[in-house]
């Protein structure tokens, strides 16, 4: 918690800060680019940078965690925490670079606030920075700890076996092992980074979601191309998609993440739009690995039936369940007036279908799509504390809400 020297300040100064957190995130990540542009190479993604979301949870996360310093000091976000930290140690973060981080937010936080800025209330603001960081500092190292690696040996090479043209615009890519070297095994919902150097030489990183069960021998995830050229958005997809194939050689962390399906007999629904069926996908898998005998319900929502990736493997593992069912909704409809599957048209409407009571909800997709779907859960009276969401990229929900 923050001393007693500390708190008021921050209390007075929190709605200044807040005003101009977005400001101060934009500053501190060009100072620092102009000063580290190590930094890029290999940790930080430029494609969140290029359209501004890593600055905006940047700021959402630092608000956060101070508001509850000020406000609710004994129920900190540690959900928050938890998610940041799982993103930090599958890029391999160290400890000391988040000096590097404090050195150039300070500046920042000087350079957009000026003369407001006193002694006392650098002081408190460091004492804020220094909070969060510890903790983050401590749950990375207990995570590497309890992988045995660290954060240079997070990384493994894998080599592509197989790849599968899902849709247009995914491709799946199975990956085998490469060395007799043990492979810490997945948990359902989690993702692995991929590390690959682009065409300029800086290496970039991507997480993708694991859409199958471990093996103990391969490894599956299904990458979505963003459309674009020069987008730095898109750089990594349209790499994978144009110039990784069989028999290339890809590097990839340990899994990780903190959406993890939870090893309960309650039911479980899943409900995902477009590419979020990947987590899905993966959890569906280890369901089917592990014999589980709990009632499944996915939810799904896609723009076709040609754009919906993975749907051959999700209903294959589907039927392969003593107690699932899948429901669909088709933005665009069929030539015929029917559709071949049972699709539902339009928008995914979760009043639409009967929800086992009881039940543990997990939701992948777009942002609106997440806020739509989790109201709705709410007002049909399911706690918030069984749902769980993915979101792919920076989180800039987490910050606005207590789970």
């Amino acid at each position: 918690m923050l001393s007693d020297t500390a708190l008021p300040v921050v209390k007075a100064t929190l709605p200044v800060v807040g005003e101009n957190i977005q400001e101060i995130a934009r500053r501190f990540y060009a100072h620092m680019f102009e000063a580290r542009p190590d930094l890029l190479d290999g940790l930080f993604n430029r494609g969140n940078q290029a359209d501004g979301q890593q600055q905006q949870a940047l700021a959402g996360s630092v608000a956060a965690f101070a508001g509850c310093l000020v406000n609710t000091p004994d129920q900190l976000p540690d959900h928050l925490l938890s998610r940041i930290s799982h993103k930090h140690v599958s890029l391999g973060l160290k400890a000391d670079q988040y000096q590097i981080v404090h050195e150039h937010l300070m500046w920042a936080i000087v350079d957009v606030l000026g003369d407001a800025v006193t002694e006392e209330v650098a002081a408190a603001w460091d004492e804020v920075y220094w909070l969060m960081a510890n903790m983050l500092i401590n749950k990375e190292r207990g995570m590497y700890e309890a992988v045995r690696l660290s954060p240079e040996t997070i990384w493994r090479t894998w080599r592509v076996a197989q790849r599968i043209q899902e849709t247009d615009d995914v491709v799946t890519f199975i990956v085998e092992r490469t060395d007799d070297r043990e492979v810490k095994p997945s948990l359902p919902g989690q993702y692995v980074t991929i590390k690959l150097q682009m065409s300029d030489g800086v290496y970039q990183p991507r997480q993708y979601s694991l859409t199958r069960a471990d093996d103990g021998l391969h490894r599956q995830f299904s990458v979505k191309r963003v459309r674009g050229l020069g987008n730095p958005d898109g750089e990594m997809s349209n790499h994978l998609h144009d110039s990784v194939h069989v028999g290339d050689e890809v590097v990839l962390s340990v899994p990780f993440g903190d959406v993890v399906l939870e090893y309960t007999d309650r039911p479980v629904v899943f409900a995902s739009a477009g590419i979020g069926i990947t987590p899905m996908a993966g959890m569906l898998s280890h369901l089917v690995q592990s014999g589980a005998q709990r009632k499944v319900l996915l939810l799904h929502a896609d723009n076709s039936s040609s754009s919906f990736a993975l749907r051959d493997q999700v209903t294959n593992d589907i039927g392969r369940l003593p107690d699932a069912s899948m429901t669909t909704w088709l933005v665009e409809k069929p030539q015929s007036s029917q559709h071949a599957n049972g699709d539902l048209d339009g928008f995914m409407d979760v009043n639409a279908v009967n929800h086992p009571a009881d039940a543990e909800y997990y939701l992948c997709g777009p942002l609106p799509f997440l806020k739509a779907v989790r109201s709705s859960l709410i007002a049909r009276g399911v706690p918030a504390r069984d749902i769980q969401y993915e979101v792919f990229g920076p989180d800039l929900w987490l910050a606005d809400f207590q789970q």
